[in-house]
């Protein structure tokens, strides 16, 4: 796998604050989490009204275009996501970046029989792993990835998918994230090897009491 990098200062770990906290589109994400979230115990934040179970497409297509212009000039060819919760988002989004979405499946089924690319998955919501995969049809060498998800807090995820593009030997050009949870260690794991991480909204402390800070 190669990563895509940004001149000669490598890659760019997230837009700088200031930048973020300008960005229409950000705000817009950040004031309906705030007005819609749900923040319980255990540090889970519940954001299917609008997010990953009710969906604003709308909003999607906002976050989207937002992507499209940070990932510019990058030559993404192909979204990569990860059944379920991703899939809406990817697809609204990958209308800005007019290219195919491809979703890592976790069960596997007649439609994906044959040659495919795997990868272990702790999932720390469900207290287990699985694995995902995806048919390597769909991911080539010659491929430009964009991964997109709805939620980074403990990478796991991310990371399984970022496995799969380096077993095709395709260039990950970046990750855009709807909601990071930046208190949480996955967001720093997953730069740490190197991957720019776009994430729209980024949560420093959340509790019931509380609420919601964004960084």
């Amino acid at each position: 796998m190669v990563f895509a990098t940004m001149g000669e200062t490598g890659p760019r770990v997230h837009q700088d604050r200031e930048e973020r906290k300008g960005c229409r589109t950000v705000k817009l994400l950040e004031d309906r989490i705030r007005r819609d979230g749900i923040v319980e115990d255990g540090e889970v934040l519940k954001v299917d009204s609008f997010l990953n179970h009710q969906m604003d497409v709308e909003l999607f297509a906002r976050m989207g275009e937002e992507w499209a212009r940070l990932y510019a000039g990058e030559g993404v060819n192909k979204i990569l996501t990860i059944e379920a919760s991703g899939i809406g988002i990817a697809c609204v989004a990958a209308q800005a970046f007019r290219v195919p979405v491809v979703f890592a499946k976790k069960s596997k089924t007649k439609n994906i029989a044959g040659d495919v690319y795997t990868a272990q998955v702790e999932s720390f919501t469900h207290g287990r792993a699985y694995e995902i995969m995806v048919s390597r049809r769909f991911l080539l060498p010659t491929d430009r990835i964009l991964i997109i998800d709805d939620f980074l807090a403990n990478g796991a995820a991310l990371q399984g998918l970022i496995h799969l593009v380096e077993q095709a030997g395709a260039t990950l050009v970046g990750a855009g994230i709807a909601v990071e949870k930046a208190f949480q260690p996955g967001g720093a794991r997953v730069r740490s090897l190197g991957v720019r991480v776009e994430s729209l909204a980024r949560i420093q402390s959340m509790s019931p009491e509380d609420g919601i800070q964004f960084c």
